[in-house]
Order: C-alpha cells, then sequence, then structure tokens
C-alpha cells in the first residue's frame, strides 16, 4: 500500500457491497478516501424484480439507495461506469477516460448479459441485466402489449426465467418460455423441477424445450424452422463476465470471472477482494446466485477492515445449503432446502417477508406502500 493511509474503492453497487456500507457507517475504517463506483444511484433487489413484472409490487418497493448509503458511511459515489482495469498500476478506468487509482478494490460489479449473442436481440428483445435499467424499460415495455395479441417470450430456462415467466402471466399476457434445449431450472432439485413444471401448466405458460436461433421484430425464430410470434421478448439467461476483466491482468477462469481463494481475495493479486457474480471460487464450487452474494457480504466487509488495518484476513466458506424460494406468480412459492423442496401461499408469504425485510434493512422502503395487491 502507498504510504499513509489507504485509498479503497469499491467497485459496484452489488448485493455484497451493501454490507460493506452498512459496515462502514457503523465503525468508519482507517481509510484516506473511499469511494463507491457504480453507473446507478439505486440498487434494484433481484429478488422481488418478479414481483414488480407481475404487477405485486412498484418498483420503489424493491429499490435501495445506493447514494444515501454511500453518504452515510463517508463514502463517496461516483455515477461511472468501469471499462477497464490496471490491476498492476492500481488504477480503475472509467467511461469518461479518467481513472481512479486504489490501494484497495472490492469488486461486487455483478455479471452481465452478452447482448451480441443472439442474432437480433440486441435490436429487438429487452435484457433483464442490469437490473436497475430493465426496471426503468418495464413499463413501456408491457404497456405495448395488446390483450389479444400473441404474448411475449421469455428466453432462459433458470431461476429467473422461470419466475419471470409466471409473472408475466398476472398481467395476464401469453407468455411462452424457451428453456434452450436443457431441462428447467439445470441444478435445481428433482422436485423442485416437477413442482415448477406443475405450476407452469397450471399458469398457461407454454414451455418450448429448444434453443433460440434468433429473434426478430415480432417472432423469435427456434431450432427446427419454428417461428414463434410475439410481442415482446425476454433475455433471461445467465450472465457474463465484464469483457474489460481480460485486459486487467487478474486471474481470471475459463469463462472470464475472476478467481478469488478462501479469503476473497484474488489468486494474484491480492489487494483486490471480489464477490456476487464476478467472481469465481477456487476452492470450493458453488453456483452464482443473489443468496450467495448476499452471503459473502459480511466476510467482504470483515476481511476489508482487516486488509485496511495490515491484519491477516479470515477465511470464508460459502454455505453448501442455502434456502432457495421461487416465486410462482400465483400467490405460492417453491420453497427448497438441500434436496428438500415444499409449495404453498406460505411459502410465497415467508418469501415476500424476507425480501422486504432485506430492503427495508438496507434503507429501501420500510413499510409496506410497494405492494399493489395481495399475490
Amino acid at each position: 500500500m502507498t504510504a499513509g493511509l489507504p485509498r479503497l474503492v469499491l467497485l459496484g453497487g452489488g448485493h455484497a457491497h451493501l454490507h460493506v456500507l452498512q459496515d462502514l457507517a457503523r465503525t468508519p475504517s482507517a481509510v484516506a478516501a473511499a469511494v463507491l463506483v457504480s453507473p446507478h444511484g439505486t440498487l434494484s433487489y433481484s429478488g422481488m424484480v418478479p414481483g414488480v413484472v407481475g404487477g405485486v409490487y412498484a418498483p420503489s418497493a424493491c429499490t435501495i439507495p445506493l447514494v444515501r448509503l454511500a453518504a452515510a458511511a463517508g463514502v463517496r459515489y461516483v455515477a461511472a461506469e468501469a471499462v477497464g482495469l490496471d490491476a498492476a498500476g492500481r488504477r480503475v478506468v472509467l467511461a469518461d477516460g479518467s481513472s481512479l487509482p486504489y490501494d484497495v478494490l472490492s469488486l461486487d460489479i455483478g455479471g452481465q448479459q452478452d447482448v451480441q449473442a443472439l442474432p437480433g436481440a440486441a435490436g429487438h428483445a429487452v435484457f433483464v441485466r442490469p437490473l436497475g435499467a430493465f426496471v426503468q424499460r418495464l413499463a413501456s415495455w408491457l404497456g405495448a402489449a395488446r390483450p389479444d395479441g400473441p404474448g411475449r417470450v421469455v428466453i432462459g430456462g433458470g431461476a429467473a426465467g422461470f419466475e419471470l415467466a409466471m409473472a408475466l402471466r398476472r398481467r395476464p399476457l401469453p407468455v411462452a418460455l424457451v428453456t434452450g434445449g436443457a431441462q428447467l431450472l439445470a441444478g435445481y432439485p428433482p422436485g423442485v423441477v416437477r413442482r415448477a413444471e406443475r405450476a407452469l401448466a397450471r399458469a398457461g405458460v407454454e414451455v418450448l424445450r429448444s434453443r433460440a436461433l434468433s429473434v426478430g421484430p415480432a417472432f423469435v425464430e427456434l431450432e427446427g424452422g419454428v417461428r414463434r410470434a410475439c410481442e415482446g421478448c425476454l433475455i433471461a439467461t445467465g450472465s457474463t463476465a465484464p469483457p474489460w476483466l481480460a485486459g486487467s491482468g487478474l486471474a481470471l477462469d475459463s469463462q472470464g470471472f475472476v478467481r478469488t481463494g478462501p479469503t476473497l481475495q484474488s489468486v494474484s493479486h491480492p489487494e483486490v477482494l471480489a464477490a456476487g457474480d464476478v467472481a469465481t471460487r477456487v476452492d470450493v464450487d458453488r453456483p452464482r446466485s443473489g443468496v450467495q452474494a448476499v452471503r459473502a457480504g459480511l466476510p467482504l466487509a470483515r476481511n476489508l477492515r482487516l486488509l485496511l488495518a495490515g491484519r491477516p484476513l479470515r477465511p470464508y466458506t460459502p454455505p453448501r445449503r442455502t434456502l432457495n424460494l421461487l416465486a410462482c406468480g400465483d400467490g405460492r412459492a417453491i420453497m427448497s432446502w438441500g434436496g428438500w423442496s415444499a409449495e404453498g401461499r406460505w411459502a410465497w408469504w415467508w418469501k415476500d417477508h424476507i425480501d422486504r425485510a432485506f430492503v427495508a434493512h438496507h434503507g429501501g422502503p420500510a413499510e409496506a406502500q410497494g405492494l399493489i395487491r395481495a399475490a
């Protein structure tokens, strides 16, 4: 580190950095300057976005004020997007051409979606990520649909695709879910998959178990020459690593994500820590999910404080099993813990309570004013 107090840069306004900001607010750290860099001054909490799509919540209900949290923590907020990183020179390069030097860097920028991966999608589809931009576009996107039209197509057979397809049925709109030829909810226990398939059938969601080849202005082209007419396509596929990481000098995995060890430090640059979707642990294999990102928040805050103080960092082992709750859009949710699963209205109530409490805890709406109507 440089002589004197170290400079801390928090790059990204993801779920894990919420804990870091709250930790700094409780106990200010000995840093010369702390900066939060994010293109958006708010965070749309991912767990509640399907509820916004379905009209269960107003957009404000899932909004966490990053700028206010940063101010309370004594952290300067910079509204900018990172486009590069020089790990050797310890500088973050911003879109306007300027750069920010750091002694300690924390990465929580999440993943992103490759808008060029599917031909035609960049011009004719809406992408779920970044969530804030998606939520802002949502009202106009939904308003363009005709009740008697062909409806919407959701591409993505994971948890996001399932929840968003089910949420769109609440509008109500005809919905088709394109799973990409893979099993629905790959990686989930068989019991969860069976419950989700029954929920889709109950809601009348058309499930197309094939791969999308392209997106047009009013259709999605599938394998086998099939064209599914639609008035809008939503891309809810998995995230990819920001391409500018490839030139950063950080050690990356085969997909371009930052390789980190037990202390959340980069395996090549110990002054860089990373959590959430942007990181891959080299010592344990865990799926990328909002739950895991939130769980990493407290260990990240603790180890940043230890690193800034020049003390040994502590290892963190992500939980092997986590509570997962999938909203069905009909007042029910599917709960899983390990290989065990259950479903019901009580599970939706539980999910709703957890999500609201999380947003309120981080400075969002503390009451139920975001609820439009009971699901």
